[in-house]
This record gives C-alpha cells, structure tokens and sequence, in this order.
C-alpha cells in the first residue's frame, strides 16, 4: 500500500481526490492537510511514501514547504498540484525537490500512475508536454526507425528530456538540476544518440512514442 498525504486549501478538491483514490486498492490517503502550515506538522508526522501539495496556498505556499523539508532532509517524495501550467512555480518546485508536477485535471489513471512513479522513485512533470511542445511536435518527420529499441536512458537523462519537451534551456536544466550547464549539454548529446534523433525537437516526439513523457 502506498501511503499518501494530501495538502490542499480546497476542501473539494481534497474530498474529491480522497474519493478518486479510493478506487485504486494499492494507494491510501493517512492524512490531510488545509494549508502548508499544518502541511508540515503533518508530512513530519506521517513519514508518507508520497505527498501530494498544493501549489498556492495560505499561510505557507507549496514551494515553501519543499524548501522548509528539503533544508530538514525530511522531504518525501513529492508531486505539486496546480490550477494551471505554471513554468515558474514547475522550474521551482523541482530545483526545491519535487518529484512531480501535475495539473489538476489529470485523470485518475493519470494521477494514480504518477503516484506509483513517483514512490517508484521516478518523476512525473505532466505540463512538461504544453500545447506549445505538442504543436511543434505535430508535423515533425520521424527521422529514426521506430523499430528499432533505444539504448535506455539513465534516471537522469530521463530529468533533462523531461525538462527538454518543457521547452527549458540547457541554463534552465541546469539551475532545476543543481548541476552544470555543460553536464546538462553531455546529457543532451548523450539522450540524442541514445534516441537516434539529431535535435531536441525530435528526441522529445521520441520520447513520447516511447512511453518517456
């Protein structure tokens, strides 16, 4: 069983995602929280395998109780909620260590999925894929063999291509990551070999053919 901890303002929200997740039999809500104040009592208290935190919130943001549990090194594995794709608020929540970043209106197969990557130990960024990303993606030529399976992307290979299809930086990459800029760049060329593709464009749309993103 997965345990979850919930930390959301909105009532409904939190009574509407402890009602979801009462659906799948392998996650469990242990505890609630209305804001990031009690957020951080409660997460300290629990010891979840996963948290799920809102964004914006009163007395104390989403950010703010990564930042708070991060400094403590009592940060479990995390995935922000939000409204709206927000970059700023994504390039922060994973710079202060996040997991997960996902819209709230993903489905219930989207968001148990993420909840069993992420206590996995993987990352799910959900709003990486924006409308932008995608209608670029649209009318791109595949100029790989779709047959012919990739060499594996390492755990962090798989960070950079997610912030890749978000449409980030190599700088951006690296100030999320908390390494170089030119780490991030042997990354790059590292993913576009492994994927046989020649640009970010196209290691992205692979990507997402594979199952990555």
């Amino acid at each position: 069983m997965i345990r979850v901890v919930l930390v959301d303002d909105q009532t409904l929200v939190r009574q509407g995602i402890r009602s979801l997740l009462e659906l799948a039999g392998d996650i469990a809500i242990v505890a609630e929280a209305s804001d990031g104040e009690d957020g951080v009592t409660v997460i300290t208290r629990e010891r979840p395998d996963v948290v799920l935190l809102d964004v914006r919130m009163p007395r104390k943001g989403g950010l703010d109780v990564l930042r708070e549990l991060q400094a403590a090194h009592a940060l479990p594995p995390t995935i922000l909620l939000t409204t709206f794709d927000d970059d700023e608020a994504l390039l922060e929540g994973v710079k202060s260590g996040a997991r997960g970043y996902l819209l709230k209106d993903v489905s219930l197969e989207q968001l148990t999925d993420a909840i069993r990557a992420v206590a996995a130990g993987g990352t799910v960024i959900r709003p990486a894929i924006t409308e932008r990303v995608l209608r670029g993606l649209e009318h791109v030529a595949r100029d790989f063999d779709a047959l012919s399976p990739p060499d594996a992307l390492t755990k962090r290979e798989l960070e950079v291509l997610r912030l890749m299809a978000g449409g980030y930086s190599n700088r951006e990459i690296a100030e999320a990551l908390g390494t170089a800029e030119g780490t991030v760049k042997n990354h790059t060329s590292s993913i576009l070999s492994k994927l046989g593709v020649r640009d970010r464009t196209r290691a992205v749309l692979r990507g997402l053919e594979l199952g990555y993103l």
